[in-house]
């Protein structure tokens, strides 16, 4: 009868503990989500602003080539920041946990992008103004450094160990999500009021509106626990005292070669997201409105792709559904800016939103191929530095250069000859790293025999 009874009350926890278990992972799916939403919410705000508004806010005595091409470096000055927040956070994210490190980024990028929405223009304030622009875009990509591996780390350490790629792209949906949030914002607010009326106040409400949601990403971040790969690295005292400096020491190929990943997957995006704002407006003279519908619709589609590649990166392996990808990009490199300068209204449109989809096949498995790569107690030091590396070199100047490129040759193929060098460099990097797509990524034998 006892033993009977024993049996019942060990069949009753084993279930609470599923139940918890299933639970906490649809939060932490659920936080990694949306945090990134939020995030990039506030990014791509920015983004939308400096090819739209911040030269006539900004820079307003400026030439529009040079008007542009300032407001594109202090665009960049985030991506350059995006390392030194990967190793900030990737210290404390490999020694103190994934969750609290998440609250500060999140409120970092939020508080930061608020501040933007109520910052004077130079016509108030002078020099001042791009000077305290510059400083919040720092502080935006040093949040946004640190946020990315947090993010992918709570849901692919949480869930199935089988289904990695899907829980990692949940993160990745943020992006798509934020670009919707944010670009739609800016949008809807283009055609409710006035040209004048859009540059001098109408831009704010969406940067002031990014506070509302940063409490909402705040109460869902705070119910969530630590990812039991992590707990059980702290349990067994594996945490590294100097997690950025052995990730470096120890897995150096690792994180260089997830950043030459990255370059056909982040480069072409923002020129497909931003830089591509001020080529149709000024190929075609088109409203800004017709560019950003193409925009949010590209952005829905991803809404769909990134899990359909991501869970397609379970069945199949990371590296294949990635380099059909980065083939992608060099195969409509010359297309797309082929289109963009001589289709009429329907095919530009069709263009900017097809680009999406090699974008796509590459930003779904994304995340769990970066964060196989490196061992637990060093995976949020190692990936976030590999992804955010690819920043400084890849994302940052791609409209900056983009816009150079235009400028000094004339020509927008020189442009499609960028994206093509990118593409190669990303071929290259996933066929040297390796697929861990089914290893158990919790043996930290399965990284040394990988070396």
């Amino acid at each position: 009868m006892v033993l009977g009874q024993d049996e019942a009350e060990r069949a009753l926890a084993a279930a609470k503990a599923e139940s918890e278990q299933k639970t906490q992972v649809r939060r932490a799916a659920a936080a990694s989500a949306i945090g990134t939403t939020i995030e990039w919410y506030d990014f791509f705000l920015y983004n939308t602003a400096a090819a739209l508004v911040f030269p006539h806010v900004f820079f307003p005595s400026s030439s529009t080539y040079a008007g542009v091409m300032q407001s594109f470096a202090t665009y960049a000055v985030g991506f350059a920041a995006r390392p030194v927040g990967a190793a900030i956070f990737g210290h404390w994210g490999d020694r103190i946990g994934r969750k609290t490190t998440l609250i500060v980024t999140l409120l970092l990028m939020g508080i930061s992008s608020g501040i933007v929405g109520i910052l004077p223009g130079t016509a108030q304030i002078g020099v001042a103004a791009p000077l305290i622009l510059v400083l919040l875009r720092l502080l935006q990509g040093i949040a946004i450094g640190g946020e990315w591996s947090g993010s992918v780390l709570l849901a692919m350490e949480w869930g199935d160990q089988r289904k990695r790629g899907m829980l990692g792209a949940f993160a990745q949906v943020g992006v798509p999500v934020g670009l919707v949030l944010g670009t739609g914002g800016m949008t809807l607010l283009s055609a409710l009021v006035s040209d004048d009326a859009f540059v001098s106040w109408g831009w704010r409400i969406p940067f002031l509106a990014s506070l509302l949601l940063v409490g909402v990403g705040l109460v869902i971040r705070l119910r969530i626990l630590e990812t039991p790969m992590f707990a059980s690295v702290v349990a067994e005292k594996r945490a590294s005292r100097n997690p950025v400096g052995d990730v470096i020491k120890r897995h150096w190929r690792e994180i260089l070669l997830s950043a030459g990943l990255r370059f056909s997957e982040q480069m072409p995006f923002y020129l497909f997201t931003s830089y591509v704002l001020v080529y149709v407006v000024a190929a075609h003279h088109f409203s800004k409105t017709f560019v950003l519908n193409a925009v949010l619709v590209g952005a829905a589609l991803e809404l769909v792709m990134i899990p359909y590649f991501a869970r397609l990166s379970d069945q199949i392996g990371r590296k294949r559904v990635y380099l059909m990808g980065a083939i992608g990009i060099g195969v409509i490199a010359f297309p797309y800016f082929w289109l963009l300068t001589n289709g009429n209204k329907l095919v530009i449109f069709l263009a900017i939103v097809l680009a999406m989809v090699p974008h796509s096949m590459q930003y779904g498995p994304q995340a769990s191929l970066i964060g196989e790569s490196f061992p637990t107690h060093l995976r949020y030091g190692g990936a976030g530095l590999g992804y955010q590396l690819a920043s400084v070199f890849a994302g940052g100047p791609a409209p900056l250069l983009a816009a150079w490129l235009f400028h000094t040759t004339a020509t927008p193929y020189s442009i499609s000859v960028y994206m093509v060098v990118a593409a190669a460099v990303t071929v290259l990097c996933v066929l040297l790293i390796p697929d861990r797509s089914r290893a158990d990524i919790t043996d930290d034998s399965v990284y040394l025999r990988a070396k």
